[in-house]
């Protein structure tokens, strides 16, 4: 690399970002760079492994889509906000994993500009809407366990919010969206390997007035995206952990102790659950969130920006991605109420060919997550009764 030239580095944008070239060589003022950033080995390496999580990802999100949307007893407002989950995760990962891949392993930006509109907005406003319902889930578990006797959320509410937080969505990104151009690079050339061939370099990014808004609007973005709704996240999840400590388990004697071991065992349960998500929240996004305010706020010279672009940024956009492939886990198959939701639709897919020629009442499928019967306990206190909804709430949320 020439040490007296003046590298124009491209703004990195929310999730789309083409990377620092590989420099070949120098002739006159242009600079030929290479179509392919990476070794085979290298760029093999981030396909398989950008390609596990887009499976993942589709798989697993498109399982919960069909599970609530297959069965009306799956159609609660708890799950509602999860098959919203699901929803903006399908959409990070059909738009987001493969064109961040792209930018990743080749050089330049090979679409046209509508496409570098698009592409860009829908990738902010996925993300957006994910982070957002985690956030929407999180309040939701903390109504239904901290203040079980407290009306609960309705479905028509749930659905109302639901909007909100896709409006909030693509309000936040608009800005972004306005600004992304696909620009030529003058000082640059694509060599393409066949008969020294070559082609221009395109760009697709924000175009701000002036470098001092970019700043601001990174900054917006990462104070809404991820340090609010982390520490909403982080203030719901350990309210309703102290909540789970204190709960009193009613019972003497052997019958009692007893009672109280398999009480305190479900709280641990519960409790690991809620660290586990704050943390592979905040751990996903931590990287990409940290390289992008480098980005806008750190000097860093050409050499380390060549490493961070190349190598560090393909790794952190692969780890944050992979939070929109654990959470189908997470708040899905972790859940009882879909467990038994899969398992119904195993039952019909399996029982429907047999039920057919010979029907047997004992084959027909059960509807998929009925809600359990309420508990009674006449002789109960109110401490004991909230005890047992918190219990059963936990079951309904996947945390037992």
């Amino acid at each position: 690399m020439d040490s007296n030239s003046s590298w124009e580095w491209p703004h990195l944008d929310l999730l789309n970002y083409s990377g620092t070239y590989k420099y070949l060589y120098l002739e006159g003022n242009v600079s030929y760079v290479d179509l392919y950033l990476h070794q085979p080995w290298v760029a093999a390496l981030f396909i398989t492994s950008y390609l596990l999580i887009f499976l993942l990802c589709m798989v697993g999100n498109g399982g919960v889509c069909f599970i609530v949307l297959w069965s009306r007893h799956m159609r609660t407002v708890t799950n509602l906000f999860i098959l919203n989950l699901a929803v903006s995760d399908l959409l990070v990962g059909l738009f987001c994993m493969p064109t961040t891949l792209l930018d990743n392993i080749i050089a330049g930006w090979p679409f046209g500009s509508l496409v570098c509109k698009m592409s860009g907005m829908v990738q902010g406003i996925s993300v957006s809407a994910s982070v957002f319902t985690l956030v929407a889930i999180a309040v939701d578990r903390f109504r239904c366990i901290v203040h079980p006797f407290k009306p609960k959320l309705t479905v028509p509410a749930a659905v109302a919010t639901i909007a909100a937080i896709w409006v909030l969505a693509v309000a936040i990104m608009c800005p972004s969206a306005a600004l992304l151009r696909v620009r030529q690079e003058k000082r640059f050339r694509l060599l393409l390997g066949a008969g020294n061939a070559t082609r221009p370099v395109f760009w697709c990014r924000e175009e701000w007035p002036q470098p001092a808004m970019r700043k601001v609007y990174t900054t917006v973005l990462f104070a809404n995206i991820y340090l609010a709704p982390l520490s909403l996240i982080v203030l719901m999840y350990a309210r309703i952990g102290v909540s789970l400590c204190h709960g009193a388990v009613p019972g003497a004697g052997k019958r009692g102790r007893e009672r109280r071991r398999g009480a305190w065992k479900r709280k641990r349960k519960a409790i690991q659950m809620l660290v586990l998500v704050t943390l592979l929240f905040a751990l996903s996004w931590l990287p990409l969130w940290t390289l992008m305010l480098l980005s806008d706020y750190a000097s860093l010279s050409d050499v380390q920006l060549q490493l961070i672009n190349i190598y560090i940024y393909p790794l952190a956009h692969w780890l944050a991605f992979s939070n929109s492939s654990v959470n189908p886990i997470i708040y899905g198959f972790c859940n009882e109420s879909f467990r038994r939701g899969f398992q119904a639709a195993l039952r019909l897919q399996l029982c429907a060919r047999p039920a057919a020629s010979q029907p047997a009442p004992g084959n027909a499928a059960l509807p998929a997550g009925p809600c359990p019967p309420p508990r009674t306990d006449k002789g109960g206190s109110g401490v004991n009764k909230q005890q047992d909804l918190l219990m059963e709430e936990l079951k309904g949320n996947g945390m037992e």
